[in-house]
């Protein structure tokens, strides 16, 4: 046929639609197969488009034109080139190296690395930096990037030894079993690959200082129009790269005024600020606390706990629990095995709907909720009711050390029926948990206070917790949530109740 039509390419499933960055070949000029004739822009990344046949090329589209997969972005008129094409070849060869280099043997096998599946409640990950680069070479079962989940990070090992392509990009949410990356076994002897999505080819441009900063060519457009040396940008991209997303968050530096403006108490430039990006841990918890709040009847309910039987208690025992167990007898030893009395009391805040159908769980996989650096995460004690005192406590310190360390399992953070928090090591006094889902509850400690309270008809000072209890009301009715909340006091003011299972 005469005519070529090239269209915007498929560049991954989340994206439907790109941007043109820059022509690199202008309206009616020869282009040869491969040749790269424009940039393009998404909002994950920047690559090449190239010419899909020899000919001459007529534009279709313009810099900086929206448009959506499949659209038509060029056409190429192989018939026009074909005349100067043979009277070319008829006056000298063309040599052999005037075509891209070409495989000297072709991949044996593609392999196919989709997101593996991380846990039942886990329905997809987020991308948090590739250890590897497109084209490289990997080995059997080394790390080629880390994934994230609203739970733990993990690396993703490769399953085969050869050459790796990547098909998504750092900080692009995949679902489960979405394709990921690829390995070319036997692949090895390839040609360097084309730049891909999500690594392409960096543009030099000169700083004022004469430096060589490497920038997309769409960065340098924006970069160019906002009249900002490239020098004072720094690049997140592979090798400090400027991106698209850099050039649009970046700012001119200010200048010094040299006489104050009148009005300058009302400008709306803002000093003292910095702006940092959501780490993909903390963009998941936040999605889904949000979900949590809009999909469920999230209803709380209040009691205050008399601490000072239990204080009394390891004020007497403490020494004694620690040199016989080699662990301090902390409060959250307490809370959670009152919750698993009172959760087989009131079994359905042990239970979480599923459907149409609500699932009663018979162990109590108590979560407990662990403030880290990089956000909250809530790792699992197992059958906590089957637990003596020092168990807890050993249990609780384990796995805190490794929440902290960053090295919990996603199986450690999976499969938990009830949640407790403790805001008040952070001095809160009161307040409203959100469910950890799919769970229907979660208990809210806080901090203890002196205050003035009346027994047997008189007042007396006492250390006084507040505690909370958030229930999904589709699921637990009014009585049963306060019923266990009583009961859980009941077990904290009387701890003896705990030591006779009474």
């Amino acid at each position: 046929m005469a005519e070529l039509e090239i269209k915007v390419p498929p560049v991954g499933e989340s994206i439907s639609e790109v941007t043109i960055g820059t022509w690199f070949k202008n309206e009616g000029d020869v282009v040869k197969m491969d040749e790269v004739i424009c940039g393009l822009d998404s909002d994950k990344a920047t690559f090449e488009l190239t010419a899909e046949a020899d000919g001459v090329l007529h534009v279709k589209a313009q810099e900086g034109d929206t448009l959506a997969i499949g659209d038509l972005i060029a056409v190429i008129d192989t018939k026009a080139a074909a005349g100067s094409s043979t009277e070319s070849k008829a006056e000298t060869p063309a040599p052999a190296e005037s075509k891209p280099a070409a495989a000297t043997s072709a991949p044996k096998k593609v392999i196919e690395m989709n997101v593996p599946t991380v846990g039942e409640s886990i329905t997809e990950v987020t991308i948090a930096s590739w250890n590897k680069k497109d084209g490289d070479r990997v080995e059997l079962d080394e790390i080629v990037c880390e994934l994230e989940s609203d739970k733990a990070t993990f690396e993703l090992p490769a399953e085969a030894a050869g050459i790796l392509r990547i098909a998504a990009g750092e900080g692009e949410t995949l679902a489960i079993g979405a394709l990921i990356c690829s390995i070319e076994v036997g692949g090895e002897s390839a040609a360097a690959p084309a730049p891909s999505a999500t690594e392409a080819p960096a543009t030099e441009l000169k700083s004022d200082e004469g430096t060589t900063v490497h920038t997309s060519p769409v960065a340098a457009k924006i970069l160019a129009e906002k009249g900002i040396d490239p020098k004072d940008v720094n690049g997140t991209g592979a090798g400090g790269r400027i991106t698209k997303e850099d050039a649009l968050n970046a700012q001119p530096a200010p200048k010094p005024a040299a006489t104050p403006a009148p009005k300058a108490a009302t400008s709306a430039t803002k000093e003292g600020q910095r702006r940092e990006k959501m780490s993909s841990l903390r963009k998941t918890i936040a999605r889904r606390l949000v979900s949590v709040k809009n999909e469920t009847a999230m209803l709380t309910t209040f009691n205050e706990v008399d601490m000072k039987p239990i204080m009394d208690l390891r004020s007497k025992f403490k020494d004694k629990f620690k040199e016989k167990h080699e662990v301090g007898l902390g409060f959250m030893s307490f809370f959670t095995k009152a919750v698993c009395v009172a959760l087989q009391d009131y079994p359905v805040v042990n239970a979480y709907i599923d459907g149409d159908d609500v699932v009663y769980n018979d162990s109590c996989d108590v979560s407990i909720a662990v403030s880290t650096p990089r956000g909250l995460v809530v790792p699992v004690i197992r059958d906590a009711q089957n637990m003596s005192f020092a168990e807890v406590e050993k249990e609780i310190i384990r796995l805190a050390v490794r929440a902290r360390d960053g090295k919990l399992g996603i199986d450690e953070m999976t499969g938990g029926t009830f949640t407790i928090t403790n805001g008040g090591i952070f001095g809160s006094m009161l307040s409203t948990p959100i469910i950890n889902a799919p769970q229907s509850a979660i208990l809210g400690m806080h901090n203890i206070v002196e205050r003035p309270v009346v027994v047997n008809g008189e007042i007396v000072i006492r250390p006084i917790m507040y505690v909370a209890l958030s229930y999904d009301h589709r699921t637990i009715d009014g009585k049963d949530s306060v019923s266990f909340l009583v009961r859980v006091k009941q077990l904290l003011e009387d701890p003896t109740r705990l030591l006779l299972e009474l």
